[in-house]
Order: C-alpha cells, then sequence, then structure tokens
C-alpha cells in the first residue's frame, strides 16, 4: 500500500493551514486522544457543548475532567492543554503557533470525506512520535516486518483513498465560504444519562 496520497494531502493541508507539519488521521477523535497521549496530559476541561467522543475519550484515557461553560466559535482549546478541537475550523493561515489543531474530514464538515482527520503542529519530534503513534508505532511506506517497531501505537491512520479524496476536494473547498459554527450548534451533555455524573 503507498501512502504518496497522504502525504500530499498533508503537505496541502498543512501549506493551507500555515502550519509546518501535518499528520494525517482516521479522524478527529482519534487525533485528539493521539495528543493527549503524546503530552500525558492528567486534567483537562471542557466545553459542555461539544461532540459526545470527547469526553469519551478523556473516560477512555482515565483522566480527570469536567464539564464547563465555555462560549466558543469554531475551535476551543482542551483546557489546562495546548490541544485544540479544531473540528469545525476552517480557515486559511489559521494555524494557531505552539498548539496541536485536531481537524475533522468528517460528512458535515466543510472539507466533507465521510471520516478522516488531521493534527497540525509546528512540532517536529512531536509530528514523526503522532505519525508513528497513528499507524501502529510504525512508519509508513516501509514494511511492518522490516521494521524495529520501538513504541507503542494505535489503528488511526488515514487510507490512501481518503486522502486521494480529500486531494479531488480541496481547490473547491478553498473558495467555497464554509459554515460558522457556534457553540449552540451543540447540546449541553450535561443534560445526557451517560454524563449526569458530572453534574449541571
Amino acid at each position: 500500500m503507498s501512502f504518496t496520497s497522504v502525504k500530499d494531502f498533508e503537505g496541502k493541508m498543512a501549506k493551507f493551514y500555515g502550519a509546518p507539519y501535518a499528520v494525517a488521521t482516521d479522524c478527529c477523535t482519534h487525533g485528539i486522544e493521539l495528543c493527549l497521549r503524546l503530552t500525558k496530559e492528567q486534567t483537562v476541561t471542557i466545553p459542555s457543548r461539544t461532540y459526545l467522543s470527547i469526553p469519551f475519550v478523556l473516560d477512555k484515557l482515565k483522566l480527570e475532567w469536567n464539564f464547563e461553560d465555555i462560549d466558543w466559535q469554531d475551535y476551543y482549546y482542551l483546557k489546562n492543554t495546548n490541544i485544540i478541537d479544531a473540528a469545525v475550523y476552517w480557515k486559511e493561515a489559521g494555524y494557531i503557533p505552539g498548539t496541536f489543531m485536531c481537524l475533522s474530514f468528517q460528512f458535515q464538515k466543510h472539507l466533507s470525506l465521510g471520516r478522516g482527520g488531521m493534527i497540525l503542529t509546528d512540532n517536529k519530534e512531536a509530528a514523526i512520535a503522532l505519525k508513528k503513534m497513528s499507524y501502529d508505532g510504525r512508519l509508513p511506506d516501509i514494511p511492518w516486518r522490516d521494521q524495529d517497531i520501538d513504541s507503542v501505537g494505535y489503528h488511526y491512520y488515514m487510507t490512501p483513498e481518503t486522502a486521494a479524496l480529500g486531494l479531488s476536494k480541496l481547490e473547491k473547498a478553498k473558495t467555497d465560504k464554509p459554515k460558522e459554527w457556534s457553540v449552540n450548534d451543540w447540546p449541553d451533555l450535561r443534560n445526557m444519562s451517560v454524563f449526569k455524573h458530572k453534574g449541571l
């Protein structure tokens, strides 16, 4: 399997956002998970109005976390971290230096690929580590049997087919006006039974 299209897509997305490095993933949520694993965060606060996969990931990682009333538009920081949930953020030269900015290409997003995500960063070492983490601890384009896997990885990589679709739709996405998203586009998760233990 060739990952040429994935590399090309990463390069074009990094250039569009103005980020030095981009790491493609299978979804934004897994991108956020990888960043949390890499930075070894212990305590996180998130908006009560966000997509429900985010608190599920925090539970999965056994982090101490809480909801908070946070008014946000287009993106938000996971509080106490330099990780940004930018799932609905589409802006040329919009990368914020010093952050891990996690994008989504889910079917409702501006660049709609059905599924997919991207981590933007300006940290070269982190980008290399995240790339390996996203692909079972291995490097793309080298048969895994020929590699000495020296770190834990996860099956969170973007397929070449998804990347090729992204490349085919990218130029149109650059010229189309993106939807403006706000905190009110999401329900308050504290009202859902699964999160009642977090209180209101």
